[in-house]
């Protein structure tokens, strides 16, 4: 997975975002909404995430992996 540079997260546009408010979790890629999914399980876990934001991310990112 490559890394995304400031500029590049920067021109996502919202929609790629499990959580576009924040802007967290890019999804623009499979390795991206996996990555999200397992970032999440850990944000939740730590007490960061809430149980319907970690199943929002896990939601979009497996829409995600089935499309793409």
């Amino acid at each position: 997975m490559t890394k995304l540079t400031s500029k590049q997260r920067k021109s996502l546009p919202d929609q790629e975002f499990a959580l576009p408010d924040e802007r967290k979790y890019p999804l623009d890629t499979k390795n991206r909404a996996r990555n999200a999914k397992a970032r999440a399980s850990e944000e939740y876990h730590k007490g960061n995430l809430t149980k319907e934001q970690e199943e929002t991310v896990d939601r979009k990112a497996d829409h995600v992996l089935k499309e793409k």
